[in-house]
Protein backbone atom coordinates (compact mmCIF):
# COMPACT_ATOMS: atom_id res chain seq x y z
CA UNK A 1 0.00 0.00 0.00
CA UNK A 2 1.14 3.57 -0.79
CA UNK A 3 0.78 6.43 1.92
CA UNK A 4 0.85 9.95 0.70
CA UNK A 5 0.40 13.35 2.00
CA UNK A 6 -2.53 15.32 0.79
CA UNK A 7 -0.97 19.38 1.24
CA UNK A 8 -3.41 21.78 1.51
CA UNK A 9 -3.83 25.43 2.92
CA UNK A 10 -5.73 24.74 6.51
CA UNK A 11 -5.87 25.35 9.64
CA UNK A 12 -3.18 23.85 12.00
CA UNK A 13 -4.42 20.79 13.78
CA UNK A 14 -5.62 21.83 17.05
CA UNK A 15 -4.45 18.75 19.59
CA UNK A 16 -0.71 19.71 18.07
CA UNK A 17 0.77 22.78 17.87
CA UNK A 18 3.71 23.59 15.63
CA UNK A 19 7.52 22.88 17.88
CA UNK A 20 11.04 22.57 17.05
CA UNK A 21 12.30 19.82 14.81
CA UNK A 22 13.83 17.14 16.53
CA UNK A 23 17.15 14.98 14.93
CA UNK A 24 16.21 11.93 12.63
CA UNK A 25 17.55 9.24 14.33
CA UNK A 26 18.09 8.73 18.21
CA UNK A 27 20.80 5.79 19.22
CA UNK A 28 21.88 6.42 22.71
CA UNK A 29 24.78 3.39 22.23
CA UNK A 30 26.29 5.40 19.66
CA UNK A 31 25.19 9.02 18.86
CA UNK A 32 22.19 11.28 18.08
CA UNK A 33 21.74 12.31 14.41
CA UNK A 34 20.72 15.54 13.72
CA UNK A 35 18.71 16.95 10.68
CA UNK A 36 20.48 18.21 8.37
CA UNK A 37 19.55 22.38 7.91
CA UNK A 38 16.87 22.76 4.95
CA UNK A 39 17.59 25.95 2.33
CA UNK A 40 14.03 27.38 3.36
CA UNK A 41 12.31 24.27 2.74
CA UNK A 42 10.36 21.33 4.72
CA UNK A 43 11.82 18.02 4.36
CA UNK A 44 9.54 15.13 3.84
CA UNK A 45 9.00 12.77 6.49
CA UNK A 46 11.36 9.96 4.67
CA UNK A 47 14.19 12.49 4.08
CA UNK A 48 17.79 11.17 5.42
CA UNK A 49 19.67 13.23 6.93
CA UNK A 50 23.47 13.59 7.71
CA UNK A 51 24.45 11.81 11.11
CA UNK A 52 26.46 14.06 13.49
CA UNK A 53 27.41 12.88 16.81
CA UNK A 54 25.34 14.29 19.68
CA UNK A 55 25.33 11.74 23.09
CA UNK A 56 27.26 8.46 23.93
CA UNK A 57 25.90 6.80 26.32
CA UNK A 58 28.69 7.00 28.67
CA UNK A 59 28.10 10.99 28.94
CA UNK A 60 25.95 12.88 31.37
CA UNK A 61 22.75 14.79 29.56
CA UNK A 62 23.48 18.50 28.44
CA UNK A 63 22.21 20.67 31.19
CA UNK A 64 18.77 21.66 30.60
CA UNK A 65 20.02 25.92 31.79
CA UNK A 66 22.26 25.22 28.54
CA UNK A 67 20.09 23.64 26.37
CA UNK A 68 16.79 22.20 26.90
CA UNK A 69 15.62 20.35 23.36
CA UNK A 70 18.75 19.05 23.56
CA UNK A 71 18.88 18.40 27.41
CA UNK A 72 15.34 16.90 26.62
CA UNK A 73 16.37 14.23 23.96
CA UNK A 74 19.15 13.38 25.94
CA UNK A 75 16.94 12.10 28.59
CA UNK A 76 14.94 9.70 26.54
CA UNK A 77 18.34 8.82 25.26
CA UNK A 78 19.91 7.44 28.39
CA UNK A 79 16.83 6.81 30.01
CA UNK A 80 15.99 4.24 27.60
CA UNK A 81 12.65 5.84 27.13
CA UNK A 82 12.50 5.90 23.09
CA UNK A 83 14.12 5.52 19.89
CA UNK A 84 14.01 6.80 16.19
CA UNK A 85 11.85 4.48 13.80
CA UNK A 86 13.15 4.10 10.58
CA UNK A 87 10.99 6.39 8.78
CA UNK A 88 11.63 10.02 9.98
CA UNK A 89 8.95 11.33 12.20
CA UNK A 90 8.35 8.20 13.68
CA UNK A 91 9.11 6.81 17.29
CA UNK A 92 9.43 3.12 18.92
CA UNK A 93 8.80 3.67 22.57
CA UNK A 94 11.12 1.12 24.54
CA UNK A 95 9.76 -0.73 27.72
CA UNK A 96 10.53 1.92 30.14
CA UNK A 97 8.96 4.47 28.64
CA UNK A 98 6.17 1.94 27.30
CA UNK A 99 5.76 1.18 31.26
CA UNK A 100 4.71 5.05 32.20
CA UNK A 101 2.18 5.10 29.55
CA UNK A 102 1.07 1.71 30.64
CA UNK A 103 0.42 3.84 34.41
CA UNK A 104 -1.38 6.30 32.43
CA UNK A 105 -3.77 3.85 31.34
CA UNK A 106 -4.26 1.51 34.02
CA UNK A 107 -5.32 4.76 35.78
CA UNK A 108 -7.56 6.41 33.23
CA UNK A 109 -9.01 3.43 32.46
CA UNK A 110 -10.39 2.81 36.20
CA UNK A 111 -12.06 6.09 35.94
CA UNK A 112 -13.41 5.62 32.39
CA UNK A 113 -15.47 2.56 33.46
CA UNK A 114 -16.23 4.16 36.63
CA UNK A 115 -17.96 6.87 34.57
CA UNK A 116 -19.65 4.52 31.93
CA UNK A 117 -17.67 4.19 29.67
CA UNK A 118 -16.69 0.92 27.27
CA UNK A 119 -14.10 -0.24 25.55
CA UNK A 120 -13.92 -1.03 22.26
CA UNK A 121 -12.18 -0.52 18.56
CA UNK A 122 -12.27 0.85 15.56
CA UNK A 123 -10.26 0.27 11.98
CA UNK A 124 -7.53 2.51 11.28
CA UNK A 125 -8.83 2.76 7.47
CA UNK A 126 -11.30 5.18 6.94
CA UNK A 127 -13.16 5.93 3.79
CA UNK A 128 -11.64 9.40 2.45
CA UNK A 129 -15.68 10.68 2.07
CA UNK A 130 -16.25 10.23 5.38
CA UNK A 131 -13.83 12.85 6.19
CA UNK A 132 -15.55 15.20 3.34
CA UNK A 133 -18.55 15.01 5.40
CA UNK A 134 -18.07 17.61 7.93
CA UNK A 135 -16.28 20.46 6.23
CA UNK A 136 -14.12 22.01 9.12
CA UNK A 137 -12.83 18.88 9.86
CA UNK A 138 -11.76 18.09 6.16
CA UNK A 139 -9.75 21.55 6.60
CA UNK A 140 -8.83 21.30 10.21
CA UNK A 141 -6.99 18.02 9.00
CA UNK A 142 -6.07 17.44 5.21
CA UNK A 143 -2.26 18.54 5.56
CA UNK A 144 -1.93 15.74 8.11
CA UNK A 145 -3.60 12.56 6.67
CA UNK A 146 -1.77 9.70 5.16
CA UNK A 147 -3.51 8.12 1.90
CA UNK A 148 -3.50 4.97 1.20
CA UNK A 149 -4.22 4.43 -2.60
CA UNK A 150 -2.66 1.13 -3.51
CA UNK A 151 -4.23 -2.19 -1.63
CA UNK A 152 -3.40 -5.99 -2.81
CA UNK A 153 -1.23 -4.04 -6.12
CA UNK A 154 -4.70 -2.88 -6.70
CA UNK A 155 -5.71 1.07 -7.19
CA UNK A 156 -8.45 1.47 -4.44
CA UNK A 157 -11.81 2.49 -5.83
CA UNK A 158 -11.56 4.96 -2.79
CA UNK A 159 -8.63 6.29 -1.23
CA UNK A 160 -8.50 5.41 2.42
CA UNK A 161 -7.28 7.23 5.25
CA UNK A 162 -5.01 5.71 7.76
CA UNK A 163 -6.85 7.16 11.38
CA UNK A 164 -5.75 10.96 12.41
CA UNK A 165 -8.73 10.76 14.32
CA UNK A 166 -12.44 8.80 14.60
CA UNK A 167 -14.71 10.81 14.96
CA UNK A 168 -16.19 10.01 11.34
CA UNK A 169 -15.85 6.47 11.72
CA UNK A 170 -17.44 6.40 15.08
CA UNK A 171 -19.90 7.58 13.62
CA UNK A 172 -20.70 6.16 10.74
CA UNK A 173 -20.94 2.82 13.16
CA UNK A 174 -23.59 5.07 15.66
CA UNK A 175 -26.05 5.91 13.11
CA UNK A 176 -26.20 1.99 12.51
CA UNK A 177 -26.09 1.26 16.43
CA UNK A 178 -28.56 4.17 17.64
CA UNK A 179 -31.88 4.15 17.15
CA UNK A 180 -33.97 5.40 20.02
CA UNK A 181 -33.62 7.02 23.15
CA UNK A 182 -33.18 3.81 24.93
CA UNK A 183 -29.96 3.69 22.98
CA UNK A 184 -28.65 6.87 24.61
CA UNK A 185 -26.16 8.09 26.09
CA UNK A 186 -23.76 5.82 23.94
CA UNK A 187 -20.53 6.01 25.91
CA UNK A 188 -17.57 4.17 24.25
CA UNK A 189 -13.63 4.59 24.28
CA UNK A 190 -10.90 2.90 22.32
CA UNK A 191 -7.32 2.83 22.73
CA UNK A 192 -5.49 3.15 19.89
CA UNK A 193 -2.57 4.57 17.45
CA UNK A 194 -3.28 7.38 15.01
CA UNK A 195 -1.22 8.62 11.95
CA UNK A 196 -0.67 12.57 11.42
CA UNK A 197 2.29 13.60 8.74
CA UNK A 198 3.72 15.75 10.71
CA UNK A 199 6.74 18.01 8.94
CA UNK A 200 8.10 19.39 12.35
CA UNK A 201 8.39 16.12 14.85
CA UNK A 202 9.74 15.95 18.24
CA UNK A 203 9.89 12.51 20.45
CA UNK A 204 6.52 12.06 22.32
CA UNK A 205 5.55 15.47 21.81
CA UNK A 206 4.71 15.44 18.36
CA UNK A 207 5.33 12.57 16.10
CA UNK A 208 4.10 10.98 13.04
CA UNK A 209 2.02 8.47 14.29
CA UNK A 210 1.15 8.43 18.58
CA UNK A 211 -0.47 6.45 20.68
CA UNK A 212 -3.72 7.53 22.69
CA UNK A 213 -6.86 7.00 24.14
CA UNK A 214 -10.28 8.69 22.51
CA UNK A 215 -13.53 8.54 24.11
CA UNK A 216 -16.30 9.46 22.20
CA UNK A 217 -20.34 9.72 23.63
CA UNK A 218 -23.58 10.48 21.66
CA UNK A 219 -26.28 11.86 24.37
CA UNK A 220 -30.34 12.74 23.79
CA UNK A 221 -29.69 16.41 24.98
CA UNK A 222 -27.27 18.99 24.89
CA UNK A 223 -26.34 19.61 28.77
CA UNK A 224 -26.05 15.90 28.79
CA UNK A 225 -23.02 16.31 26.00
CA UNK A 226 -22.01 19.43 27.95
CA UNK A 227 -22.00 17.87 31.02
CA UNK A 228 -20.19 14.75 29.51
CA UNK A 229 -17.50 17.20 27.98
CA UNK A 230 -16.57 19.05 31.64
CA UNK A 231 -16.85 15.79 33.15
CA UNK A 232 -13.72 14.18 31.00
CA UNK A 233 -11.50 17.36 31.44
CA UNK A 234 -12.12 17.09 35.26
CA UNK A 235 -11.17 13.63 34.96
CA UNK A 236 -7.83 14.77 32.96
CA UNK A 237 -7.35 17.33 35.47
CA UNK A 238 -7.69 14.99 38.51
CA UNK A 239 -5.05 12.70 36.63
CA UNK A 240 -2.77 15.68 36.48
CA UNK A 241 -2.17 17.04 39.79
CA UNK A 242 -2.76 13.71 41.48
CA UNK A 243 -0.81 11.12 39.52
CA UNK A 244 1.76 13.07 37.06
CA UNK A 245 1.73 16.03 39.44
CA UNK A 246 1.45 18.65 36.76
CA UNK A 247 -0.61 21.41 37.75
CA UNK A 248 -2.23 21.86 34.74
CA UNK A 249 -4.87 25.14 34.10
CA UNK A 250 -7.94 23.83 32.69
CA UNK A 251 -9.87 26.13 30.48
CA UNK A 252 -11.99 26.58 27.50
CA UNK A 253 -10.17 27.06 23.94
CA UNK A 254 -10.13 30.27 21.49
CA UNK A 255 -13.06 30.18 18.43
CA UNK A 256 -9.58 30.12 16.79
CA UNK A 257 -7.91 27.07 18.80
CA UNK A 258 -11.10 24.98 19.06
CA UNK A 259 -11.10 21.19 17.51
CA UNK A 260 -12.15 21.00 13.65
CA UNK A 261 -16.05 20.16 14.10
CA UNK A 262 -16.55 20.97 17.75
CA UNK A 263 -18.81 23.69 19.04
CA UNK A 264 -16.23 23.65 22.32
CA UNK A 265 -13.20 22.52 23.34
CA UNK A 266 -11.49 21.79 26.78
CA UNK A 267 -8.47 21.72 27.60
CA UNK A 268 -5.91 21.51 30.37
CA UNK A 269 -2.75 23.23 29.38
CA UNK A 270 0.90 22.24 31.64
CA UNK A 271 3.76 24.59 32.04
CA UNK A 272 7.05 22.94 31.09
CA UNK A 273 10.40 23.74 32.56
CA UNK A 274 10.63 25.59 29.64
CA UNK A 275 8.24 27.79 30.46
CA UNK A 276 6.22 26.90 27.32
CA UNK A 277 3.04 25.66 27.27
CA UNK A 278 1.96 22.08 26.39
CA UNK A 279 -1.91 21.20 25.68
CA UNK A 280 -2.04 17.85 26.98
CA UNK A 281 -5.63 16.62 26.89
CA UNK A 282 -8.93 17.99 25.20
CA UNK A 283 -12.36 17.27 25.76
CA UNK A 284 -14.16 18.78 22.69
CA UNK A 285 -18.65 19.15 22.89
CA UNK A 286 -19.18 18.33 19.28
CA UNK A 287 -23.08 19.74 19.55
CA UNK A 288 -24.39 17.93 16.44
CA UNK A 289 -22.03 18.25 13.68
CA UNK A 290 -21.06 15.34 12.83
CA UNK A 291 -24.74 13.61 13.76
CA UNK A 292 -25.62 15.75 11.16
CA UNK A 293 -23.06 15.22 8.61
CA UNK A 294 -23.66 11.37 9.18
CA UNK A 295 -27.25 11.80 9.95
CA UNK A 296 -26.68 10.10 13.28
CA UNK A 297 -30.24 10.27 14.89
CA UNK A 298 -33.20 8.81 17.26
CA UNK A 299 -36.56 8.40 17.72
CA UNK A 300 -37.26 9.95 21.33
CA UNK A 301 -39.77 9.82 23.45
CA UNK A 302 -42.12 11.63 21.47
CA UNK A 303 -41.71 9.67 18.46
CA UNK A 304 -39.39 12.49 17.01
CA UNK A 305 -36.48 11.98 15.03
CA UNK A 306 -33.68 13.94 16.45
CA UNK A 307 -30.14 13.88 15.90
CA UNK A 308 -27.77 13.13 18.86
CA UNK A 309 -25.51 15.20 20.69
CA UNK A 310 -21.49 14.35 20.92
CA UNK A 311 -18.27 14.41 22.63
CA UNK A 312 -15.24 13.54 21.65
CA UNK A 313 -11.67 13.52 24.30
CA UNK A 314 -8.28 12.73 24.53
CA UNK A 315 -4.72 12.21 25.87
CA UNK A 316 -1.90 10.67 24.49
CA UNK A 317 1.77 10.01 24.94
CA UNK A 318 2.95 13.40 24.38
CA UNK A 319 2.14 13.35 28.43
CA UNK A 320 5.10 11.09 28.75
CA UNK A 321 7.25 13.96 27.16
CA UNK A 322 5.21 16.36 29.76
CA UNK A 323 6.20 14.75 32.71
CA UNK A 324 10.00 14.89 31.06
CA UNK A 325 9.88 18.37 31.33
CA UNK A 326 8.11 19.27 34.12
CA UNK A 327 9.95 17.51 36.84
CA UNK A 328 13.45 16.15 34.78
CA UNK A 329 16.39 18.02 35.89
CA UNK A 330 19.87 18.40 35.05
CA UNK A 331 20.66 14.70 35.77
CA UNK A 332 18.11 13.61 33.77
CA UNK A 333 14.84 12.19 34.07
CA UNK A 334 13.02 12.95 37.56
CA UNK A 335 9.54 10.97 37.98
CA UNK A 336 6.66 11.28 39.98
CA UNK A 337 6.41 7.83 42.64
CA UNK A 338 2.37 7.31 40.93
CA UNK A 339 3.62 6.68 37.85
CA UNK A 340 6.86 5.55 37.98
CA UNK A 341 7.93 1.81 36.82
CA UNK A 342 10.21 1.74 39.60
CA UNK A 343 9.23 3.23 42.33
CA UNK A 344 12.63 1.81 44.77
CA UNK A 345 15.81 0.53 43.69
CA UNK A 346 18.20 -1.35 45.54
CA UNK A 347 21.67 -0.93 45.22
CA UNK A 348 23.85 -3.69 47.36
CA UNK A 349 27.35 -2.35 47.64
CA UNK A 350 30.19 -4.70 48.68
CA UNK A 351 33.82 -4.83 48.48
CA UNK A 352 35.38 -8.37 49.02
CA UNK A 353 33.84 -11.75 47.83
CA UNK A 354 33.15 -12.44 51.29
CA UNK A 355 30.77 -10.20 51.80
CA UNK A 356 28.98 -10.73 48.62
CA UNK A 357 26.55 -13.65 50.01
CA UNK A 358 25.16 -11.87 53.08
CA UNK A 359 25.10 -8.59 51.62
CA UNK A 360 22.78 -9.81 48.07
CA UNK A 361 20.80 -11.76 50.69
CA UNK A 362 19.74 -8.72 52.80
CA UNK A 363 19.14 -7.21 49.58
CA UNK A 364 16.70 -9.90 48.34
CA UNK A 365 15.30 -9.82 51.62
CA UNK A 366 14.47 -5.87 51.30
CA UNK A 367 13.09 -6.12 48.10
CA UNK A 368 10.54 -9.37 48.96
CA UNK A 369 8.97 -7.22 51.63
CA UNK A 370 8.50 -3.72 49.68
CA UNK A 371 7.08 -6.15 46.55
CA UNK A 372 4.92 -8.09 49.14
CA UNK A 373 3.24 -4.10 49.83
CA UNK A 374 2.78 -3.48 46.77
CA UNK A 375 5.56 -1.02 46.38
CA UNK A 376 7.39 -1.34 42.96
CA UNK A 377 10.87 -1.97 43.33
CA UNK A 378 13.96 -3.61 41.20
CA UNK A 379 17.62 -4.98 42.90
CA UNK A 380 20.37 -3.60 40.78
CA UNK A 381 22.55 -7.01 41.92
CA UNK A 382 24.16 -6.70 38.47
CA UNK A 383 28.44 -7.17 38.75
CA UNK A 384 29.29 -5.42 35.83
CA UNK A 385 29.05 -1.70 36.94
CA UNK A 386 30.31 0.27 39.94
CA UNK A 387 27.73 0.76 42.74
CA UNK A 388 28.33 4.77 42.01
CA UNK A 389 27.89 4.02 38.33
CA UNK A 390 24.51 2.40 39.33
CA UNK A 391 23.45 5.53 41.33
CA UNK A 392 23.97 7.96 38.41
CA UNK A 393 22.24 5.56 36.22
CA UNK A 394 19.11 5.26 38.44
CA UNK A 395 19.04 8.78 38.84
CA UNK A 396 19.43 9.67 35.36
CA UNK A 397 15.97 7.29 35.13
CA UNK A 398 14.15 9.54 37.85
CA UNK A 399 13.64 6.32 39.98
CA UNK A 400 12.53 8.52 43.29
CA UNK A 401 14.37 6.25 45.47
CA UNK A 402 17.28 4.31 46.01
CA UNK A 403 18.22 1.94 49.14
CA UNK A 404 21.84 1.45 49.72
CA UNK A 405 22.59 -1.88 51.95
CA UNK A 406 26.53 -2.30 52.50
CA UNK A 407 28.26 -4.67 54.78
CA UNK A 408 27.62 -2.25 57.76
CA UNK A 409 23.98 -1.49 57.21
CA UNK A 410 23.61 -5.25 57.35
CA UNK A 411 25.49 -6.08 60.78
CA UNK A 412 23.04 -3.17 61.82
CA UNK A 413 20.27 -4.35 60.29
CA UNK A 414 19.65 -0.83 58.69
CA UNK A 415 19.91 0.83 55.33
CA UNK A 416 20.71 3.53 53.60
CA UNK A 417 18.08 5.60 51.48
CA UNK A 418 18.16 8.42 49.15
CA UNK A 419 15.24 10.67 47.79
CA UNK A 420 16.08 11.68 43.92
CA UNK A 421 14.06 14.65 44.48
CA UNK A 422 16.58 16.28 46.95
CA UNK A 423 20.24 15.64 45.52
CA UNK A 424 23.05 14.98 47.27
CA UNK A 425 23.83 14.51 51.14
CA UNK A 426 20.60 16.07 52.21
CA UNK A 427 18.12 13.49 50.39
CA UNK A 428 20.03 10.69 52.01
CA UNK A 429 19.16 8.69 55.45
CA UNK A 430 21.48 6.81 57.16
CA UNK A 431 20.00 3.71 59.61
CA UNK A 432 16.61 3.09 58.38
CA UNK A 433 15.42 -0.41 60.24
CA UNK A 434 15.31 -3.31 57.97
CA UNK A 435 12.16 -4.57 60.43
CA UNK A 436 9.47 -4.70 57.56
CA UNK A 437 6.50 -3.13 59.01
CA UNK A 438 9.48 0.18 60.07
CA UNK A 439 10.92 0.12 56.51
CA UNK A 440 7.43 -0.29 54.42
CA UNK A 441 6.11 2.43 56.54
CA UNK A 442 8.91 4.56 56.24
CA UNK A 443 9.10 3.91 52.52
CA UNK A 444 5.65 4.35 51.86
CA UNK A 445 5.75 7.88 53.21
CA UNK A 446 8.58 9.28 51.48
CA UNK A 447 7.24 8.44 48.52
CA UNK A 448 4.43 10.15 49.17
CA UNK A 449 6.63 13.42 50.54
CA UNK A 450 8.06 13.33 47.27
CA UNK A 451 4.96 12.88 45.39
CA UNK A 452 3.81 16.02 47.06
CA UNK A 453 7.18 18.07 46.68
CA UNK A 454 6.94 17.15 43.17
CA UNK A 455 3.69 18.88 42.29
CA UNK A 456 4.13 21.87 44.82
CA UNK A 457 7.62 22.44 42.90
CA UNK A 458 5.53 22.53 39.91
CA UNK A 459 3.50 24.93 41.02
CA UNK A 460 5.35 27.65 42.78
CA UNK A 461 7.39 27.32 39.09
CA UNK A 462 4.28 27.55 37.33
CA UNK A 463 2.48 30.80 39.12
CA UNK A 464 5.79 32.38 39.22
CA UNK A 465 6.12 32.21 35.75
CA UNK A 466 2.24 34.12 35.07
CA UNK A 467 1.83 37.40 34.36
CA UNK A 468 -0.96 39.33 35.09
CA UNK A 469 -1.36 41.90 31.81
CA UNK A 470 -4.02 45.19 31.54
CA UNK A 471 -2.53 45.96 28.28
CA UNK A 472 -1.21 44.91 24.59
CA UNK A 473 2.47 46.27 25.75
CA UNK A 474 2.49 44.43 28.84
CA UNK A 475 1.65 41.20 26.84
CA UNK A 476 4.23 41.60 24.56
CA UNK A 477 6.80 42.04 27.22
CA UNK A 478 5.49 39.29 29.04
CA UNK A 479 5.59 36.83 25.80
CA UNK A 480 9.31 38.56 24.89
CA UNK A 481 10.46 37.47 28.71
CA UNK A 482 8.93 33.97 27.87
CA UNK A 483 6.47 33.76 30.66
CA UNK A 484 2.74 33.65 30.27
CA UNK A 485 0.60 36.25 29.92
CA UNK A 486 -2.85 36.63 31.36
CA UNK A 487 -4.81 39.33 30.98
CA UNK A 488 -8.82 40.41 30.00
CA UNK A 489 -9.72 39.46 26.42
CA UNK A 490 -13.15 40.40 24.70
CA UNK A 491 -11.34 41.01 21.11
CA UNK A 492 -11.91 39.83 17.63
CA UNK A 493 -10.29 36.80 15.51
CA UNK A 494 -8.39 38.51 14.06
CA UNK A 495 -7.00 40.24 17.32
CA UNK A 496 -6.45 37.12 18.40
CA UNK A 497 -4.49 36.10 15.37
CA UNK A 498 -2.72 39.42 15.57
CA UNK A 499 -1.30 38.32 18.96
CA UNK A 500 -0.12 35.33 17.52
CA UNK A 501 1.45 36.61 14.15
CA UNK A 502 3.62 39.67 16.25
CA UNK A 503 4.61 37.42 19.45
CA UNK A 504 4.18 33.97 18.63
CA UNK A 505 1.86 33.10 21.35
CA UNK A 506 -1.62 32.13 21.39
CA UNK A 507 -4.61 31.88 23.38
CA UNK A 508 -4.52 28.74 25.29
CA UNK A 509 -7.25 28.87 27.45
CA UNK A 510 -9.99 30.64 29.12
CA UNK A 511 -9.48 29.18 32.54
CA UNK A 512 -12.25 28.34 34.30
CA UNK A 513 -11.30 30.02 37.80
CA UNK A 514 -11.93 33.55 36.82
CA UNK A 515 -11.55 36.48 38.81
CA UNK A 516 -14.56 38.49 39.86
CA UNK A 517 -15.41 42.25 38.70
CA UNK A 518 -15.60 44.34 35.70
CA UNK A 519 -12.77 43.88 33.50
CA UNK A 520 -11.24 45.58 30.05
CA UNK A 521 -9.94 43.97 27.46
CA UNK A 522 -6.26 44.51 27.13
CA UNK A 523 -6.46 45.16 23.55
CA UNK A 524 -9.48 47.25 22.94
CA UNK A 525 -10.67 48.30 26.23
CA UNK A 526 -13.94 47.37 25.49
CA UNK A 527 -15.66 45.36 28.73
CA UNK A 528 -14.21 42.10 29.08
CA UNK A 529 -16.62 39.23 30.88
CA UNK A 530 -13.07 36.68 31.47
CA UNK A 531 -9.68 36.36 31.39
CA UNK A 532 -7.33 34.39 29.08
CA UNK A 533 -3.76 33.38 28.81
CA UNK A 534 -1.45 33.65 26.39
CA UNK A 535 1.76 31.30 25.81
CA UNK A 536 4.33 29.74 23.17
CA UNK A 537 3.36 26.41 23.16
CA UNK A 538 4.81 23.15 21.98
Amino acid sequence: MVAASLRLPSLTSLLFPATTRYPSALRRTVFLRNRAASSGTTASPETKSDDVPRLRSDQAVTPRSQDFNAWYLDVIASAELADYGPVRGTMVIRPYGYAIWEAIQDYLNVKFKETGHSNMYFPQFIPYSFIEKEASHVEGFSPELALVTVGGGNELEEKLVVRPTSETIVNHMFTQWIHSYRDLPLMINQWANVTRWEMRTKPFIRTLEFLWQEGHTAHATPEEAENEAKQMIEIYTRFAFEQTAIPVITGRKSKLETFAGADTTYTIEAMMGDRKALQAGTSHNLGQNFSRAFGTQFQDENGERQHVWQTSWAVSTRFVGGIIMTHGDDTGLMLPPKIAPIQVVIVPIWKKDSEKTEVLSAASSVKEVLKTAGIRVKLDDTTERTAGWKFNFWEMKGVPIRIEIGPRDVSNSSVVVSRRDIPGKAGKVFGISMEPSTLVAYVKEKLDEIQLSLLEKAISFRDSNIVDVYSYDELKAAISSGKWARGPWSASDSDEQRVKEETGATIRCFPFEQTIGTKTCLMTGNPAEEVAIFARSY
